[in-house]
């Protein structure tokens, strides 16, 4: 198949939709990208042009070719535990100092959130972390919540099963506590425990659509999730997020992001880690 001709004036009115759609910026360095991830949709699909495709998609009531366009622009690059500092910090000083809040306030509820979760390692990453710094949860009643964008993703999110390759830099004793590993048809694969899995709900969000959380969250990872966003569509997001952690709450966001050129109500703690005060 002959390759796309992806025109300037075509690659506008994508990026103007996408970026009314769900807040990502595609500026024009993302132009081969684009053409790329649009190329493999027309050449799974039978559409005769660009303007044929556009015209599908935002015609489109049920929302599925929205999604299926949202699922191939979106890069998804994450690990476990990525960003070890932060993990650290939620263990030795957010966690506990979480729990003696909670002590005085005789509600045994820890409420997070792994916005942007990808194929769920952030999330699951912050189950084991929970269950180590606890110890015996049996007290306590963890809930998780992991959210993306992406359905292709979250889909992989669920599964729980993860190639070794993925898991090779986890410890060997959290690798043995937390995952099963695969055998015969399942060999080369490992599975999160079901004393990690049960903690977790996933759910798709789109950061530009109104959030409706029943209650506040203790801790928000928003990590890696805001370059690609311009300052006006951070400054929203960062607000809404605001809403929804509690007073004394922290946000952890990427290493290479900063809330620095943005207004906000958030307390600097350190380098990527904020705090609701």
């Amino acid at each position: 198949m002959p390759e796309i001709m992806l025109e300037d004036s075509d690659f506008k009115k994508f990026s103007r939709y996408v970026h009314d759609m769900c807040g990502i910026n595609l500026h024009g360095g993302k132009k081969e990208l684009v053409k790329a991830r649009l190329g493999k949709i027309f050449r799974e699909r039978d559409f005769k042009s660009l303007k044929d495709y556009y015209t599908h998609v935002i015609n489109d009531k049920s929302g599925y070719e929205l999604i299926r366009l949202l699922d191939s622009i979106s890069t998804n690059l994450t690990y476990f535990f990525r960003e070890p500092r932060h993990f650290e910090f939620l263990s030795k000083i957010a966690i506990p100092e979480i729990m003696n809040n909670k002590a005085h306030l005789r509600d045994n509820t820890l409420r997070f959130w792994s916005a942007g979760c990808s194929s769920g390692e952030e999330a699951y990453s912050i189950a084991i972390a929970l269950n180590e710094a606890i110890g015996n949860t049996d007290k306590w009643q963890i809930k998780i919540l992991a959210t993306d964008l992406s359905t292709k993703v979250l889909a992989i999110a669920k599964t729980g099963v993860y190639e070794k390759e993925k898991v090779k830099n986890i410890p060997y004793d959290l690798r043995r506590s937390y995952f099963q590993k695969g055998y015969n048809k399942f060999s080369g694969y490992f599975r999160i425990k079901e004393k990690v899995k049960k903690n977790i709900s996933f759910q798709r969000v789109n950061f530009m659509e109104d959030f409706h959380f029943a209650e506040p969250f203790d801790v928000i990872f928003c990590r890696n999730v805001m370059i690609y966003f311009d300052n006006s569509t951070r400054e929203i997001l960062i607000e809404k997020i605001y809403k929804h952690l509690i007073k004394g709450g922290h946000l952890f966001i990427g290493h290479a992001e900063s809330l620095t050129w943005i207004k906000h109500h958030l307390k600097y703690i350190q380098p990527s880690i904020y705090k609701k005060v």
